[in-house]
């Protein structure tokens, strides 16, 4: 759209222009003129003898987004579900970014957008409570991988503590944000939540993130975001009452079913960490039974 605003001005813009005023490469401009000149059909040349691209005819207006009925609806599914992201420092570019698309979308399509309004919404049980200024300060330190100095309270504790941590990754999991960072005191990764983190600032230092990193690698035998060492058995038995509702999602990729016939279902796992399975479980009551693994006197 600049690129052609800058043509439509008159003033002919060539590439090493266009690429200092928007600080991109001389390379990108000559793609995006290509693609201006391919797939959009704009008329463009360059004239040699003023130094600069044209349009050999004239051009009305800029060609507007071309979008299909099953995209236009995705988009409108997409803006639904920015409520989870309701409070934080990514609702405002992104309610930005979909503002944007729609203004570019053709005046007459075939979707009664407001049907679609009253046909689809997302609602969370409860939104986490963070302090904006420090999850923008969290963001922008781990897309720029600067070092921070972070004033935390872990949970159950009283007294906040200061951590010196390379953030590698922010994460919503669950409706929850956590933080990835390698802690330099305890010389390894640690998960932070960002709403007991009382303060966050820059040293001043940059940190190369490790390729090695993988938070799919990281989480991939842990419930949630609890992640360990060892491997545990985990077989839980549920009533008959509640076997649909097991049934009905994909709790963990290491899941197994066993149907039983009077109507229960059992559940088979394979963890890293008990400690927030042991939480899921509780939260079921009575309709559910740890068949594995076996409770002992000390645990």
């Amino acid at each position: 759209m600049r690129i052609h605003q800058a043509i439509q001005s008159g003033k002919f813009p060539n590439a090493t222009a266009l690429a200092r005023e928007f600080e991109v490469s001389t390379k990108s401009i000559h793609r995006d003129i290509d693609f201006m000149r391919d797939r959009m059909k704009l008329p463009i040349k360059y004239d040699f003898s003023r130094g600069g691209f044209i349009y050999t005819e004239e051009v009305s207006a800029f060609p507007t987004m071309q979008i299909t009925e099953g995209e236009l609806f995705a988009l409108v599914v997409a803006e639904k579900a920015l409520q989870q992201y309701r409070g934080t420092t990514f609702e405002k570019p992104l309610l930005s970014a979909i503002t944007k698309m729609e203004q570019s979308l053709p005046n007459t399509i075939s979707l009664n957008i407001a049907e679609l309004h009253q046909t689809i919404s997302f609602r969370t049980r409860a939104e986490p409570v963070l302090d904006l200024q420090i999850f923008d300060v969290l963001t922008k330190a781990t897309a720029h991988r600067r070092q921070l100095e972070l004033t935390y309270r872990k949970s159950g504790s009283k007294q906040s503590e200061a951590r010196l941590v390379d953030p590698y990754h922010i994460a919503n999991i669950n409706g929850e944000w956590y933080l990835f960072a390698y802690d330099h005191a305890r010389k390894d990764i640690r998960t932070f939540v960002p709403a007991r983190i009382q303060s966050a600032k820059q040293t001043g230092k940059t940190f190369p993130r490790p390729q090695k990193f993988s938070l799919e690698e990281r989480l991939r035998d842990s419930f949630g975001v609890h992640s360990g060492k060892e491997v545990h058995e985990v077989v839980i038995r549920f009533d008959r009452r509640v076997a649909d509702l097991i049934r009905e999602k994909k709790w963990h990729q290491s899941q197994e079913l066993r149907e039983f016939k009077n109507g229960d279902i059992q559940l088979s796992l394979k963890l890293s960490s008990l400690i927030e399975i042991e939480r899921w479980v509780l939260g079921w009551g009575g309709d559910a039974k740890v068949i594995k693994p076996v409770r002992t006197e000390d645990s």
